[in-house]
């Protein structure tokens, strides 16, 4: 089970950008390197992470990411939201040997 980490500010103001930062535990092995035998250990990588928002009876994709060989162990994620009202961001990992992780976060909106 992967151990994922998300930060959010404390409070959230309608119509003013603010950073979602995210990272999960996570060996992301490149199937490269060879193991104690000599064979090349399982490639073993997240390979997509996505934000979805849920505000009321609609979702949309608020941010995505296709990553590869070259992202490090335990892969950190930043970016920026700006919302006008509340909802539900969902946030999801996914990878090789099908490997996924999904954590929910509420984002309560203030005037």
């Amino acid at each position: 089970m992967a151990r994922a980490l998300v930060h959010l500010p404390g409070a959230i103001r309608a119509g003013q950008a603010f950073e979602v930062q995210t990272t999960i535990a996570h060996p992301m092995e490149t199937g490269y390197r060879p193991g104690s035998d000599g064979v090349p250990l399982a490639r073993d990588l997240i390979r997509r992470f996505s934000a979805t928002l849920v505000e009321g009876p609609s979702s949309r994709t608020v941010f995505a990411a296709e990553l590869h060989t070259a992202v490090s162990a335990n892969p950190y994620l930043a970016f920026y939201l700006r919302l006008q009202r509340s909802g539900t961001l969902i946030l999801r990992w996914e990878g090789d040997q099908g490997f996924h992780h999904e954590e929910r976060r509420s984002l309560t909106v203030s005037a």
